[in-house]
């Protein structure tokens, strides 16, 4: 069975412990050392779906940041020019 994870859908942390299949005090320790980020939302943690891609499939988030430093780079290049 496979679970589809949507990037901007917000997940609690019992439904992202269940996709990454991990305790809840991996999920703490998650939190405490910043490998996953979430926000408090009326004392609960949510989790978007695209800290959870980015968790398991590190290369997504190394071609968004690769993407990032694309676009950059031409926005230099254009001011520049100016």
């Amino acid at each position: 069975m496979s679970i589809e994870i949507k990037e901007n859908a917000v997940y609690t942390t019992e439904e992202t412990q269940k996709i990454l299949k991990i305790s809840n005090s991996t999920m703490k320790r998650l939190f405490k050392k910043g490998l996953i980020n979430a926000n408090k939302v009326g004392g609960q943690y949510r989790i978007l779906g695209k800290e959870i891609l980015r968790l398991v499939s590190p290369e997504v988030e190394q071609k968004a940041v690769k993407s990032y430093l694309d676009l950059k780079r031409k926005v230099i290049d254009k001011i520049n020019k100016w």
